[in-house]
């Protein structure tokens, strides 16, 4: 896999009928290691070892409805009183983010009622802060520590 902006992780990688897997500490079970994957398992790692989120109060490949469809979110990450506060949408690396991207994965966000919103490709970072009065988003300098958002 490609070496990521993000900090390198101990990853358990293992090989299962010719195909590759990785650990994913979240759900505590191995998972295809597609490219998503990868970019999804360092930033997990990134918020818990360097922005102090608590393990506990993420939640990976979570099933939402928008419009009447079924939807996934990459990585939710709630407050302490179980609120959604951050979403991450993972794209692999190859996959360039540009402001379609940032637009879609805000609706989400915006569904969900969540303070802020993270689209990655595990290169590019960008972090907005959902404003739901006026139906817009400010992007942030950086990731927000968990502390800050609490």
């Amino acid at each position: 896999m490609i070496e990521l902006q993000l900090p390198k992780i101990n990853a358990k990688i293992r090989e299962v009928a010719g195909k590759e897997q990785i650990f994913d500490i979240i759900r505590k079970k191995y998972v295809a290691l597609t490219p998503e994957e990868w970019v999804r398992q360092h930033f997990i790692s990134f918020l818990i070892e360097h922005r102090n989120y608590p393990k506990g109060l993420i939640k990976v490949e979570s099933g939402l409805v928008f419009n009447k469809m079924k939807k996934r979110s990459d990585i939710i990450v709630y407050d302490q009183t179980l609120n959604p506060f951050l979403v991450v949408e993972c794209k692999a690396a190859s996959q360039p983010i540009n402001q379609s991207t940032i637009d879609q994965a805000s609706i989400y966000a915006f569904s969900l009622q969540s303070r802020y919103l993270v689209v990655s490709n595990g290169i590019q970072h960008h972090c907005c802060k959902l404003d739901f009065i006026k139906k817009e988003y400010s992007f942030c300098a950086d990731i927000p520590f968990y502390e800050m958002l609490s």
